[in-house]
């Protein structure tokens, strides 16, 4: 079996020395699989100047990477536009931020023919051949490759939320969208949530659409939506946060912070991610239990993203003056409540962020998966994971205190609660949450989907 992925972005970056492949959960899980069997990577070419073809690595190729050129108006209309402006806010029920665009559709269809040309230029035809397509950036391309290829083997995993019918349905290019999806033999999403969100707008809103349990009959074809958790690499994380150098960068850093608690928050700078509720939920709780005035340190990484738009820059204002009215009310000569730091940083420095912490306060407005949750399970060892319930690895991970971010008082609530926690609970409520995490790693997740896209709809 050959397989062909198609992804926003390629799998390998120029540096100073050469090329070398990105770090990331989907390259982490399909490289090893296109080192194997060989095969084809898909993404968009921002830089004019690379090659639109490239075998990797150039000694001696594992696999073939193709880029689509994209003009600086088209990655503004497909990436920032469509994608960032319309899919990511309806997805994650956020439509306030909604930008309704007709020249957004309109280049992310040219983008997405493009990149089923790709495909199909790439690929024969074998029935051997897999074709499997990542996320939202890719709605139509199931459904245009297959127009070409009606035999072809084709999946499609979606790494966000799938809203409520009520809510994609407020896209004038929903039922088009879902066409396009219905392209796949078998389309994943993280929890069953989101299946039958999904199911319920492909029943609601498309005629032509029966459903049966999670089988879709469209077309005289069968179409399964599976739920299936994406997970990291646990023995990769597990392995950096043993490596002594980060044990020492965690007592380093417990030292230089100074107090008797640390509680962690790790984001991308997204309006999502709830950062300016839960440092409101801080200040809450540092006015009703002074006793912890000078024992608790927050301390919040947000990484920059996105930053070309409006509302990025907004939330970013927003958090730099909760930040700083939290410090200007309570901080003292040798405590600063709120450390906060907006900036990049690499894996190998957050294992010793999450080694260190106390508790992590992981608290999505809604996210689909989200990774932070589970490389802090990985690497911390006696701390409490504080985590939205309207994530979607709130459905895997009982053990962690689960809060409603919209709850300022149950967020501060839960802070106190996660420090004060007796320790052979903690250890009970740990052990569990790594049990689960080591049974979802990022490489079990590809197999079991690759397999899943392999069965015959009788059999799945």
């Amino acid at each position: 079996m050959s397989l062909t992925v198609v992804a926003n972005r390629v799998p390998i970056r120029k540096t100073e020395d050469g090329w070398e492949t990105s770090v990331g959960g989907l390259t982490t899980a399909l490289l090893p699989v296109l080192e194997e069997q060989g095969g084809v990577w898909v993404g968009m070419g921002e830089d004019p100047d690379l090659p639109v073809r490239q075998d990797y690595p150039a000694s001696d190729p594992d696999f073939l990477v193709r880029r689509v050129p994209l003009t600086s108006e088209e990655l503004d209309n497909y990436y920032y536009g469509m994608a960032n402006r319309v899919l990511w806010p309806v997805s994650h029920y956020l439509i306030q931020h909604l930008e309704l665009r007709k020249s957004f559709i309109d280049t992310y269809r040219e983008v997405n023919r493009r990149f089923a040309e790709a495909v199909l230029d790439e690929t024969t035809g074998d029935p051997d051949e897999t074709i499997w397509i990542q996320d939202y950036h890719q709605m139509l391309s199931p459904g245009y490759i297959r127009e070409q290829r009606p035999d072809a083997t084709i999946g499609h995993f979606w790494h966000i939320p799938w809203p409520a019918m009520e809510i994609f349905r407020i896209l004038p290019w929903s039922r088009e969208l879902l066409r396009g999806m219905l392209g796949s033999d078998l389309i994943g999403f993280h929890v069953q949530e989101y299946v039958d969100n999904f199911m319920e707008s492909a029943e609601v809103l498309l005629d032509e659409v029966e459903v049966e349990d999670n089988v879709l009959h469209y077309h005289g074809r069968e179409i399964r939506a599976e739920a299936h958790p994406i997970g990291i690499d646990v023995e990769r994380f597990r392995a950096m946060a043993d490596d002594p150098e980060i044990q020492q960068k965690a007592d380093d850093f417990r030292d230089r912070l100074g107090t008797e608690h640390i509680i962690i928050g790790i984001d991308r700078l997204d309006y999502t991610k709830g950062i300016r509720s839960r440092m409101l939920a801080f200040e809450q709780f540092l006015e009703e239990n002074p006793e912890y005035h000078g024992k608790v340190s927050f301390f919040q990484i947000a990484t920059p993203s996105r930053s070309e738009l409006e509302s990025y820059q907004q939330i970013r204002r927003e958090v730099d003056e909760v930040v700083g009215r939290i410090n200007g009310r309570f901080a003292r000569e040798s405590w600063v409540p709120v450390n906060y730091r907006y900036r990049t940083y690499t894996q190998y420095e957050l294992c010793a962020f999450y080694r260190a912490a106390d508790a992590a306060l992981i608290t999505p407005l809604r996210d689909g998966m989200n990774v932070v949750t589970q490389e802090f399970i990985t690497a911390n060892q006696d701390g409490v994971l504080i985590l939205s319930e309207l994530t979607g690895a709130a459905y895997l991970l009982p053990e962690a205190v689960q809060v409603n971010p919209y709850d300022q008082q149950g967020l501060a609530d839960s802070i106190k609660r996660a420090l004060e926690m007796p320790s052979d609970e903690k250890r009970e409520r740990l052990h569990g949450l790594k049990r689960t995490i080591e049974s979802i790693d990022v490489h079990v997740w590809a197999d079991n989907f690759l397999d899943a896209l392999h069965r015959s709809p009788e059999i799945a």
